[in-house]
């Protein structure tokens, strides 16, 4: 698992992980392989063959899974967005103490 806080805000505020297009993908599994954090999970039995079941596990701003990807079936959320966010979260967080 990834840390608790990131930026000191707490990691399950900040919306950061891989999403998976799965018209684009053909299951070459080389995301899930080279992820050292257990953010997906592989479902053998079922369409979708793998799922993002630990997103909180995805280091911020990773997006090293995506670059294993030949076919681009991988994206992230926008890093600008995700940053203004962050900033927001911990001015917030200052204006409670």
């Amino acid at each position: 698992m990834s840390e608790e806080t990131f930026m000191g805000v707490p990691r399950n505020t900040i919306d950061w992980s891989p999403i998976i297009d799965f018209n684009k993908c053909n299951y070459c599994m080389e995301c899930v392989k080279f992820c050292p954090h257990q953010v997906f999970e592989v479902r053998e039995n079922e369409d979708k063959k793998f799922i993002v079941k630990n997103p909180d596990n995805c280091v911020v701003f990773c997006r090293a899974c995506g670059k294993t990807c030949g076919l681009d079936a991988i994206t992230f959320p926008d890093k600008g967005a995700t940053t203004k966010k962050i900033k927001e979260t911990r001015k917030g967080m200052a204006g409670n103490e």
